[in-house]
């Protein structure tokens, strides 16, 4: 029986180019926790999340001593039991944030590993649905210093031209006219038959807010308004649903499938953005996505494209990929050896074995903040 002979992990720093912002936050430089499950076979996979903008060694540390121990020695194809292990195993540390991250990292390299050992690209392994490519938007829109809104206007025109049906842009972080003003150099530059998507990044804190900001953006025919508010507070994400005729999509960094289940009952969310190395890796996003499609909800899943384009590609409620066109946001691309093809604003599906990539050692070693251990 093949057997889990290793598992280690390391952080990496990778500074933006430029400082970027969003309706909360400003961002400087990301940390990104990687790790690495090794079979007696000799055959490996990779994991790896965004860690926050400092910290990111809980994620590891996480890794290391509590959950590692739970999977080494044991087999790697019982993928459902090893889950539970481990989520029993952090039952005390965290059901969410550092800890589920590095649980799904951890499995998210233990699918990909299994994968990679009979040779079969993740989607193919899991089940596709799909056949050569996956919906995609370009996501973008980012607020930075002295980007005016005709810059953002060409910025997401851009990915028009570039065969891109459907783009994202930052909203929330201005007030009522700054607002308009970008959204309505938004539409001016796409047209009215491509999609956009707002995304406010839990920029409001009560309802009464949020409608006068949604009274405007209703204007320009938004597609969805992602995360309105904190990801705790699903009662107002289910109040502005009810009263607004642009869908709320949210889940980015919600974890668990009981979480995800609320949102569902409550009608919180017309589509979710489940990322699967923040939920529980991808045995627990497949089960998010499963009960998702049994409410009539469809899944846009947040961030890492080149994970989820196979897991998108594996189920049939599966709407949108999230493409980011640079490393200037999403700057993990800098690390790793292999980019994702884009095919008339749709996403390639990889035909490598697993994931299709690894991680690039020079990058890794340039932005590394510790060894592998």
């Amino acid at each position: 029986m093949v057997q889990i002979a290793e598992v280690r992990s390391r952080l990496i720093r990778i500074p933006l180019d430029n400082a970027t912002s969003f309706a909360t936050r400003r961002v400087v430089a990301r940390d990104y926790a990687l790790v690495e499950v090794i079979g007696d076979d000799g055959h490996r996979g990779i994991g790896f999340c965004y860690a926050g903008s400092s910290g990111g060694s809980i994620v590891t540390e996480a890794v290391r001593s509590l959950l590692a121990p739970v999977v080494v020695g044991q087999d790697p194809y019982r993928v459902e039991g090893l889950w539970q292990a481990m989520y029993q195993e952090g039952l005390l540390h965290g059901r969410a944030g550092s800890v589920m991250r590095a649980l799904s990292i951890i499995d998210a390299a233990i699918w990909d590993r299994n994968a990679r050992s009979v040779g079969l690209p993740l989607y193919r392994y899991l089940g596709a649905y799909y056949g050569d490519t996956v919906p995609a938007y370009a996501s973008g829109g980012y607020y930075l210093d002295g980007k005016t809104p005709k810059m953002l206007g060409e910025e997401l025109a851009g990915y028009v031209s570039a065969g891109f049906k459907a783009v994202k842009m930052k909203v929330g972080r201005l007030d009522l006219k700054g607002e308009e003003a970008r959204i309505a150099a938004a539409r001016e530059a796409i047209g009215d038959d491509v999609l956009l998507m707002l995304d406010a990044n839990n920029a409001w804190t009560d309802l009464v807010t949020a409608l006068r900001f949604m009274a405007v953006y209703e204007k320009y025919s938004p597609y969805w308004i992602e995360e309105p508010f904190s990801p705790d507070d699903i009662d107002n994400h289910a109040r502005l649903a009810e009263r607004t005729p642009i869908a709320v999509a949210t889940g980015e960094i919600e974890a668990g499938r009981w979480r995800f289940k609320e949102l569902l009952d409550k009608e919180a969310s017309a589509i979710l953005q489940t990322d699967a190395l923040v939920c529980g890796g991808v045995s627990e996003w497949r089960r998010i996505a499963a009960t998702a499609a049994s409410y009539g909800v469809t899944m846009c899943p947040h961030w890492f494209h080149d994970l989820h384009v196979h897991l998108l590609a594996s189920i049939p409620n599966g709407q949108f990929i999230e493409f980011f066109p640079d490393d200037q946001v999403l700057n993990l691309r800098r690390a790793l050896d292999r980019q994702i093809e884009v095919v008339d604003g749709d996403l390639r599906l990889p035909d490598g074995p697993g994931l299709g990539f690894n991680f690039l050692a020079e990058a890794v070693e340039e932005y590394a903040i510790d060894g592998w251990a």
